[in-house]
């Protein structure tokens, strides 16, 4: 191996904490953001910076076909910071079409580079009602749901594409983040994630763990997270600072 990874989303929340982890332990990364204005934060954090935007599929195929890296990871999300209200409409229709769209270029990218594994974010909070502690197979919301039916159809995409690469394919359903950057300093739902944790979760995915879907979020009454803890030896309380 050549210990290379390609991380999509590197200047993110969960980007900005993943990619200093990822080169503690041996690893070259190449991170993209699609700003130039980003080029400096990037080699702050040690990563070979990407200008590219994941829907030019051809220069993006071009790019991993040159690095071939060993990992892809997608970190995207195009979302308001905290979550903005006013801006929340608009950005889970753009997410959607990330997710589908951008996932999809991803991992034809990947196939193309001879990647061997592929992990992407996913989120654990659109499961349909049912019985709880929700578990990785229980059903999403159904794409007839007034606010959240793209979302979750978006969701089933991504994961669908991830598990069907022919790569070693890794979903981690976070649950809502909290934290440094994120625009929320405490848990403001059940079964949320601090930002720092859910890196930790991409960071062992990276060299741990089966093709399959993780639930990754401070477990409580409403989500089960046993199947990662096990696979990953994950802890929800984990922090840098520890």
């Amino acid at each position: 191996m050549s210990k290379t990874i390609f991380l999509a989303g590197a200047t993110g929340a969960i980007g900005q904490v993943l990619t200093p982890l990822l080169i503690e332990n041996g690893w070259k990364v190449y991170g993209t953001t699609r700003s130039k204005d980003k080029i400096a934060l990037l080699q702050e954090l040690g990563a070979e910076p990407v200008v590219i935007d994941v829907y030019e599929a051809g220069r993006l195929k071009d790019i991993l076909i040159e690095i071939k890296p060993d990992v892809v990871i997608n970190q995207l999300t195009d979302l308001p910071y905290a979550l903005n209200a006013d801006e929340m409409p608009a950005a889970l229709v753009r997410n959607a079409k990330l997710r589908t769209e951008g996932t999809k270029n991803l991992v034809e990218a990947a196939l193309s580079a001879g990647s061997k594994r592929i992990i992407a974010q996913s989120i654990s909070f659109v499961y349909d009602e049912g019985p709880i502690p929700h578990l990785e197979e229980d059903p999403l919301l159904p794409l007839s749901h007034p606010v959240y039916g793209e979302t979750a159809e978006g969701v089933r995409n991504l994961e669908r594409q991830v598990l069907e690469s022919g790569m070693e394919g890794i979903v981690l359903r976070y649950g809502l983040l909290y934290g440094p950057k994120t625009g929320f300093d405490a848990p403001i739902a059940p079964a949320s994630v601090h930002v720092e944790a859910a890196a930790k979760a991409a960071e062992i995915a990276v060299r741990k763990g089966e093709t399959g879907i993780y639930n990754v979020a401070e477990a409580d009454d409403s989500l089960s997270c046993e199947k990662a803890i096990k696979a990953f030896d994950w802890n929800a309380n984990w922090r840098v600072t520890q």
